[in-house]
């Protein structure tokens, strides 16, 4: 017996990206119509791959949403595969189980929805396949799902679905824990894991994948997305690949401008590296968040009139390439040419507030009862600046001391420029 199957996950179909019209040049359009591109080449793949089925691991839709086209979209997308005869497997991750409407929709015949009340097992007789898989019913599952998922039958080729953060990923809520050895015990050949969204393979003994989403939509969700496709001959896994859906790319820049000695020579060299970018992502679309960085004699006129410097960056890239290339945002991040050690080392004021900055720690905030302060103003805020990328978790110690070094490398920066230039 031969077949393949697709494996995919966390698409969030229709994602508002809300904000992005605060950002001056950005193609709202192309950034918020991309996931329906990445999904309609999802559909195409699995037509032209002739698979079996495609399995979604949780969060097909994002959330909860005001009207019926995205589901209307996602229907006409499933008759296309139903017209090929593609069965669609499908279970509901925390984004899915926060969406009111998305409750009571009627699928098309094809896709099967697992049950939320347990994990339920689903027999291919025709492929000699059996699929598992379980729901969350609410958004926030803290419990682990696998514990209840059945033994794989020794008669057929056994897949999980399952929407987890496992032992934990940075960035992703832990939800649905469970190990790598919870998941090998079921005897699965299989797991397809949704819920982080970088692609990782877990394990090849059994193979357990997270698939990833199919397109990034913002600067923390870099690099290639897609899917995975898998082929299965006489119940044995003979090949896991990745393929890539996405029709833009989100990529931190970060360009060392330590040897150079003009803004002119720093134009140059991320003019250098904005093409050899484009020429690596063969020509889609591409968000740029670029970092100057280094110990460089141009430190001070970067800190001088960074208004104007911005609008000039802006215009050097339209004229390399104004249609794929987008500066989402730009940081300077580069230290003047100076012995910061022997300023530290000096015995005056200046030393003695650096000391002090430096000094500063995760701690002292607490101790003195900032964050407490700020859970009022946080309860003030507009939902949609909480949404926001660069929006700081107050309550988060990882965010909180990252943002805090941030900060203290500015502090020190701005005091060594006032220093350098008596």
């Amino acid at each position: 017996m031969h077949f393949k199957f697709l494996h995919t996950a966390d698409i969030h179909l229709d994602s508002p990206l809300r904000g992005l019209e605060r950002y001056e040049g950005a193609p709202v359009n192309e950034i918020r119509g991309s996931i329906r591109q990445a999904f309609d080449h999802l559909i195409d793949l699995a037509i032209e791959e002739q698979v079996a089925f495609v399995l979604i691991a949780g969060d097909l839709y994002d959330g909860d949403w005001k009207d019926y086209n995205t589901a209307l979209y996602f229907n006409k997308c499933m008759s296309k595969l139903n017209n090929h005869g593609i069965k669609v497997f499908l279970i509901r991750g925390n984004h899915d189980a926060a969406s009111l409407m998305t409750k009571h929709l009627r699928l098309p015949e094809n896709v099967t929805l697992f049950s939320t009340k347990k994990p339920q097992q689903i027999v291919l007789e025709d492929l000699n396949v059996c699929i598992h898989g379980q729901s969350y019913a609410n958004r926030s599952v803290q419990e682990n799902l696998s514990v209840n998922y059945p033994l794989g039958n020794s008669k057929f080729f056994n897949i999980g679905v399952l929407h987890t953060s496992l032992d934990g990923r940075e960035g992703h809520d832990h939800y649905a824990p469970c190990s790598v050895d919870d998941l090998q015990s079921k005897g699965y050949q299989y797991w397809a894991l949704g819920h982080i969204h970088k692609r990782e393979i877990v394990s090849k003994d059994p193979w357990i994948v997270f698939s990833g989403n199919i397109q990034g939509r913002h600067i923390g969700e870099q690099g290639s997305k897609g899917c995975t496709l898998v082929t299965v001959e006489h119940g044995e896994i003979a090949n896991v690949k990745h393929h890539t859906l996405d029709v833009m790319r989100w990529k931190l820049l970060e360009v060392d401008v330590s040897n150079c000695h003009s803004v002119d020579n720093a134009c140059e060299l991320l003019r250098d590296e904005l093409i050899e970018e484009l020429n690596r992502n063969h020509g889609l679309l591409l968000a740029i968040r670029l970092v100057f960085k280094g110990v460089s004699p141009i430190h001070s006129k970067f800190s001088k009139n960074q208004e104007q410097l911005i609008s000039d960056l802006r215009a050097l890239v339209t004229e390399i390439d104004h249609e794929r290339v987008w500066l989402e945002k730009i940081y300077f991040n580069t230290k003047a040419p100076t012995s910061i050690e022997a300023i530290f080392e000096r015995n005056d004021a200046l030393s003695e507030l650096l000391h002090s900055i430096e000094n500063i720690e995760f701690h002292d905030m607490e101790r003195i009862g900032l964050f407490h302060e700020l859970d009022d103003l946080n309860a003030k805020l507009p939902r949609e600046i909480k949404e926001r990328n660069d929006f700081l978790e107050y309550n988060n110690e990882t965010s909180v001391k990252k943002a805090l070094q941030e900060t203290k490398n500015f502090l020190i920066q701005k005091l060594l420029n006032v220093e350098i230039e008596k």
